[in-house]
């Protein structure tokens, strides 16, 4: 991995969600092969259609924060809305929409680190992966090898959830498949070799990072949205959201997500199980 310089963390003045806040859990198989389950709480103030946006557009966006210390009136790129702390940039390439934007085939390059605050980088991601699905209901990156198939999958699903005719926000659930299901022995040898990288341990460090990042969008997702008209003005200030408190908050459907580790558990294929590249089942 090439050396990275991280930009100095933004300072918004966002009360960032704790893990309490979601349901997480690691389910690791006997082949080296391991998956994780984690079901967000509901992300307030937020619409399906904002998040699905976002997909479409974020690695291109340019947003001019107004008033942050330290990046006064600078424009930066929207990836860094959307983690205070970890991130660091996120680029498009290979086969775009139309108006550059994000779909299926394309290769995005992610870098960023887990819990840069407390660890550094000692869980770094300088990666490419190809983009295996986005619609309104959801996104999945991963990589796909010749002989092996898919060895790893990051999916995620969403749905607006509705009181009394009205949307309140949205389910946000994220599933990860690490490792190929060949059993042979080059299968377990790769997965060793994936582990050693991208093992539970860096996963451990991954649940802060993913519970602060999904939780980002109460605080700027709407304010970016709104702006959607003009992407060449996008602005934020701090007093443009500002999220209700979230300590009391937790994942948005424990059934769900105890069904879908177990169902994780017990799948001869967890990528079949994942169905990485099919409509959402929320």
């Amino acid at each position: 991995m090439a050396k990275l310089d991280m930009p100095a963390m933004r300072e918004f003045g966002w009360r960032l969600k704790p893990v309490e806040t979601a349901h997480f859990a690691i389910h690791k198989r006997p082949n080296g092969q391991f998956c994780v389950v984690l079901n967000h709480a509901l992300l307030r103030g937020v619409t399906a259609e904002m998040i699905h946006w976002w997909f479409l557009h974020f690695p291109a966006l340019k947003v001019r924060l107004i008033d942050v210390a330290g990046y006064e009136d600078r424009q930066v790129p929207g990836y860094l809305l959307w983690h205070p702390i970890d991130h660091l940039s996120a680029e498009l390439s290979g086969p775009l929409g139309t108006g550059g934007v994000a779909q299926a085939g394309a290769t995005i390059h992610i870098r960023e680190a887990m819990q840069y605050d407390r660890f550094g980088w000692t869980y770094p991601v300088d990666s490419k992966v190809q983009i295996a699905y986005i619609g309104p209901d959801g996104w999945a990156m991963g990589k796909i090898l010749p002989l092996f198939g898919p060895v790893m999958m990051l999916r995620i699903h969403f749905r607006d959830i509705s009181e009394a005719g009205r949307i309140i926000g949205v389910h946000y659930h994220y599933e990860v498949v690490i490792g190929t299901s060949r059993t042979h022995w080059l299968g377990r040898m790769l997965n060793r070799k994936l582990s050693a990288r991208y093992g539970p341990e860096f996963f451990e460090a991954w649940q802060r990072h993913n519970v602060i990042e999904v939780g980002t969008f109460e605080n700027f997702l709407p304010a970016l949205f709104a702006q959607r008209a003009d992407l060449g003005a996008l602005h934020y200030s701090k007093d443009m959201d500002e999220a209700a408190d979230p300590a009391e908050q937790r994942g948005q459907d424990r059934g769900l997500f105890e069904t879908r580790l177990a169902g994780f558990g017990a799948a001869a294929d967890p990528f079949a199980y994942q169905a990485f590249d099919q409509p959402s089942f929320l």
